[in-house]
């Protein structure tokens, strides 16, 4: 797979829940990548998906990540891949959706299953692995190389802003540069 476009990309927000989210290893680094990501994508103009699963138990998106994207209505799932979605399936088809990049939790579960079902169905899959966590470290590292071994990209957050940029001296990379300083 070469480098990631912006052209059919798909930014997906997996399930960063209120009653989940406290106990993610490292959590405070995968909130502030994903809202870098946020913000990134806003500028570059990537559409962004956000899922919630069994938000009556879980909760709700959590609050500094759902106030960046209030425009964006998370679609509530039970299925662990975001795939088993009809609803989830629809918005990637009216997106035109070929590449999917990858946030949120847990890397071992919903990520993984979403990540290799879409690998299954075609699609390109980077999954941001700063971006991603899981309660356990080694679950999440158990997570990040079942996708790898599936045909994932992996990348970090700023690898993945300067491969969608391509160069500097543009107006994205200019507002870009302050997300990654």
């Amino acid at each position: 797979m070469g480098l990631l476009s912006k052209d059919g990309a798909v930014l997906l927000i997996i399930d960063i829940q209120e009653k989940l989210f406290p106990h993610m290893h490292k959590k405070e680094e995968v909130s502030k990548n994903v809202r870098r990501l946020i913000k990134f994508v806003k500028v570059v103009g990537i559409p962004i998906v956000l899922t919630e699963q069994y938000p009556k138990g879980l909760g709700r998106t959590i609050r500094e990540i759902k106030e960046l994207i209030p425009e964006v209505k998370p679609i509530e799932k039970v299925e662990f891949s975001c795939l088993g979605s009809e609803e989830f399936r629809g918005a990637l088809k009216r997106l035109d959706a070929k590449t999917l990049i990858l946030t949120g939790i847990e890397t071992h579960i919903c990520v993984s299953q979403t990540a290799i079902e879409a690998l299954d169905m075609g699609y390109g899959v980077h999954v941001v692995s700063d971006a991603t966590s899981s309660r356990r470290e080694e679950d999440r590292t158990v997570g990040i190389e079942r996708m790898r071994q599936g045909g994932a990209v992996i990348s970090s957050t700023e690898m993945l802003i300067y491969e969608v940029l391509r160069r500097a001296g543009t107006k994205e990379f200019k507002e870009a540069l302050r997300l990654v300083k």
